[in-house]
This record gives C-alpha cells, sequence and structure tokens, in this order.
C-alpha cells in the first residue's frame, strides 16, 4: 500500500474490516473470523460495529453422530439454496488439530463444489476441545456472518453424540441427521435429541432400514409429543450424494423460520442466545481477571487448607471471588 514502509501494505483497521465484510468482500471477512478465532484486541470493537447489521440470517444448525453424513448434505442443502438464490455462509466446526489447535477439515476439501461461488462463504472453526461440539467463539462468528448479509448461516458441527445438544441454543432452526444401519433410532433416545430437532432427516435413505428409522423415530415423537412450541416436527427421507430430497428439506426449513416468526419462538430463541453469549463473555472475563490477581497462587493456598481440614470447599469460594 505504502512504499515508505519498505513496501509492507499498511494494516487494515478494525473499522475497515467491518466495512468491508458489509461490503462482501470475503478476505475482510475472513479477517474478521480470524479476529474472532484469536480473541484479538479488536474484538470488542469489530462487535460494537457489526451489533447494528446484525439479526437477518437464518441460522440453521446441523448435528447428528459421526456417518450419518453431515459433509455431504451440508453441500446438498447449499446447492438446493443457492438454486433459490439465497446467499449462504457455511461455518463447519471441527476436531481441532493436536499440533496446530487449528481445524482438522479445511473448507475448501470438504465443500470444494462452491469454493468459486460468490454466494458462498466457507469457514471451517476449531471446536478447540470444546465438548459441546461447537467452539466457544462461534456465536461471535455466527454475528459476523450475519452482519455481512448472508440470507442463511449453516453450522456443522463435530459428531460428538451427547453433548450435540449445544447446537439447540445456538440455531434458529436445528436439524438433526440420522442414517440407517446406525442404530439411530435407538440412539436418538438414548442421546436425548429428539428434544432439539426442529426437523429430522434421514439421510442415505436408498439404504435398507431408512423406513425402519423413520417410523421408529415418529413413534418415538407419538409417545413424547409431536409437536414442539406448536410445531410438527417432520421427519424427511433424502440421499445427500444425489440432491434427492433436498428440496422438501429446504421447504421444511423456510416453513420452520415462518412458523417461528409468527408465534414468536424465534424472538425467544435469540433472547436466550444473546443471554447465553453474555453470560459466557463475562464469565472469560472474570477468569482473565481472576488471572491476572493471582487467582492461581491464591487457588493453590487455599486447596492446602481444604486438604488439611481447615477449611471447606464452600469457603475456599467465598474467599477466593473476594480475593479476586
Amino acid at each position: 500500500m505504502s512504499n515508505a514502509h519498505g513496501g509492507r501494505r499498511r494494516k487494515a483497521s478494525v473499522p475497515d474490516l467491518v466495512s468491508g465484510a458489509l461490503d462482501g468482500n470475503p478476505v475482510a471477512l475472513a479477517r474478521l473470523l480470524s479476529l474472532v478465532e484469536n480473541g484479538a484486541p479488536g474484538l470488542r470493537e469489530a462487535m460494537s460495529l457489526l451489533a447494528p447489521h446484525a439479526g437477518r440470517a437464518h441460522v440453521v444448525g446441523i448435528t447428528g453422530a459421526p456417518g450419518v453424513g453431515k459433509s455431504t448434505s451440508t453441500n446438498a442443502l447449499v446447492s438446493e439454496l443457492r438454486s433459490r438464490g439465497r446467499r449462504v455462509a457455511v461455518l463447519a466446526v471441527d476436531p481441532s488439530s493436536p499440533f496446530s489447535g487449528g481445524a482438522l477439515l479445511g473448507d475448501r476439501i470438504r465443500m470444494e463444489d462452491h469454493a468459486t461461488d460468490a454466494g458462498v462463504f466457507l469457514r471451517s472453526m476449531a471446536s478447540r476441545g470444546h465438548l459441546g461440539g461447537l467452539s466457544w467463539a462461534a456465536p461471535q462468528a455466527l454475528r459476523v456472518l450475519d452482519a455481512a448479509g448472508f440470507d442463511v448461516v449453516l453450522v456443522e458441527t463435530v459428531g460428538v453424540g451427547q453433548s450435540e445438544v449445544e447446537i439447540a441454543g445456538l440455531a434458529d432452526t436445528c436439524v438433526v441427521l440420522l442414517a440407517p444401519g446406525l442404530g439411530d433410532g435407538i440412539q436418538a433416545a438414548k442421546a436425548g435429541i429428539l428434544e432439539i430437532g426442529d426437523l429430522y432427516v434421514v439421510n442415505k435413505a436408498d439404504r435398507e432400514g431408512a423406513d425402519t428409522v423413520r417410523r421408529e423415530l415418529r413413534s418415538m415423537f407419538s409417545l413424547s409429543g409431536s409437536s414442539q412450541e406448536g410445531w410438527r416436527r417432520p421427519v424427511l427421507k433424502a440421499v445427500a450424494r444425489t440432491g434427492q430430497g433436498v428440496a422438501e428439506w429446504a421447504d421444511a426449513l423456510e416453513a420452520h423460520l415462518e412458523h417461528s416468526r409468527e408465534s414468536g419462538t424465534l424472538d425467544v430463541r435469540r433472547r436466550r442466545r444473546a443471554r447465553r453469549e453474555v453470560e459466557q463473555i463475562a464469565t472469560e472475563m472474570l477468569r482473565a481477571r481472576w488471572s491476572l490477581a493471582g487467582g492461581g497462587e491464591a487457588l493453590e493456598s487455599l486447596a492446602v487448607e481444604i486438604v488439611a481440614g481447615r477449611s471447606d470447599p464452600w469457603s475456599a469460594a467465598d474467599l477466593l471471588v473476594g480475593h479476586s
């Protein structure tokens, strides 16, 4: 940008990055997301500037056990949404690399069909060991993508089993993928995912047993209550590899969004999501403040007191909070 600095390009300011992201610049958007992931000092300023532009995107969570075909299904759904003129962002939360802490699976590898489409933005984000299958930074990354003007933001989570229920607190619509041959009908009840899904898709429906999985789910819904917040949860069949049934899936997503708006549950979910995000940020701030105040040393001395029987955990916690 300037030869006065040895030919090095001027580092873009946070307002520049925000302005670029709002204008649809993918480089600025990617840099903002990196700022979010790294918890960089400019994060607070970026969130403040983006706030007036957020709240328009339909956030769709896609979850399910390993082997159900989440990536293939997400890829097929993006194609369907693009055919309807929607701008789509995909946040694929991957297992963290044990070496770098970064995502193991790159977005270009997973969804190379859309890598050159200007109407699609792909981003892999490391879960960094977070048990819920979502990165701690995911809510703020969603805020960035929402403000950038995408119509739909798909969040594809790590398949880690029971802890996947966290996606329900992050999405406007939660999709649970299942597949025949994995015992998913029974596992669904055990994992508690009957409570989190707004719609269910039995993928790989060309395989034997797909109708059985669908029947088991419908039976469980009839026993536990087939409606959720006034919404009758559909159980669809699809073959994501060929695109079969994906249009019906997209129709169901739009129907759920419309129902949520009319019933008021969309606002309820988004307020709940905002509360959790504020709580999480406040907790991180308190933890950082505690660490700076020498909380580690204080905690160690209190642990010694507890082991020696001179204190108890509750009293120690009171002292620790007061010390911070």
